[in-house]
């Protein structure tokens, strides 16, 4: 009798010992698939974003050269018709971030800056000039460097680049809602962000 309560005391000592090793393993795996989880969806978001924009100018380049005392002139203009595509990209495959898997908290290092890329069609209509005044390569330099800023100033005063922040913020969200669902906390410029303060905490330039 007592050889048989030996052997079945061993026996679930076995059990428990055997159940106690399961528990912990599911434990260790449960972290892990979540880690796994977060850094997937990181991969996923980690694409380059793009708003695009078409913007379109009509100038008139005019140029002038004199002799005798201005007694005499040479004149040279045309017309400009300028077409011109422009994309916002943020390419957050270069985004910096740091995973801490003990406390469950992700914190992004840094964002890549908005990269503004600017193709303009230019084209001349009407075009007067002379032999003693005719278009060369330096005009073509100095109307492209004038549409180009002229551009540029539209851009800036344009909603695409707040459109394309806010795209930004959307992609960086899902990353928010998948660490909240798992009890994970996002973190960004010493703040934790929450489906509150994110567009704040991100992008304080439009506060």
């Amino acid at each position: 009798m007592k050889r048989i309560l030996i052997i079945f005391t061993a026996i679930v000592a076995i059990l428990l010992a055997f159940r106690y090793c399961e528990f912990k393993d599911r434990g260790d795996s449960t972290l892990e698939n979540d880690t796994a989880l977060i850094q997937q969806q990181i991969v996923n978001v980690g694409k380059l974003i793009v708003t695009e924009g078409h913007f379109a100018e009509v100038l008139t380049y005019k140029d002038q050269n004199t002799y005798f005392m201005n007694m005499i002139s040479f004149d040279k203009k045309a017309l400009i018709v300028v077409n011109a595509d422009v994309t916002v990209a943020f390419d957050l495959r270069q985004m910096k971030y740091e995973i801490d898997e003990k406390n469950k908290v992700i914190t992004i290092l840094s964002i890549p800056k908005e990269e503004i890329k600017i193709s303009p069609n230019i084209k001349f209509y009407d075009v007067e000039q002379s032999r003693l005044n005719p278009f060369t390569g330096e005009d073509y330099n100095k109307v492209n460097a004038s549409v180009r800023a002229n551009l540029e100033k539209k851009v800036a005063a344009s909603s695409l680049k707040s459109n394309a922040q806010n795209r930004l913020i959307s992609e960086l969200s899902k990353i928010l809602i998948l660490s909240n669902s798992m009890g994970w906390t996002l973190r960004y410029n010493g703040e934790d962000v929450n489906t509150e303060t994110i567009d704040e905490v991100l992008n304080p330039d439009a506060t």
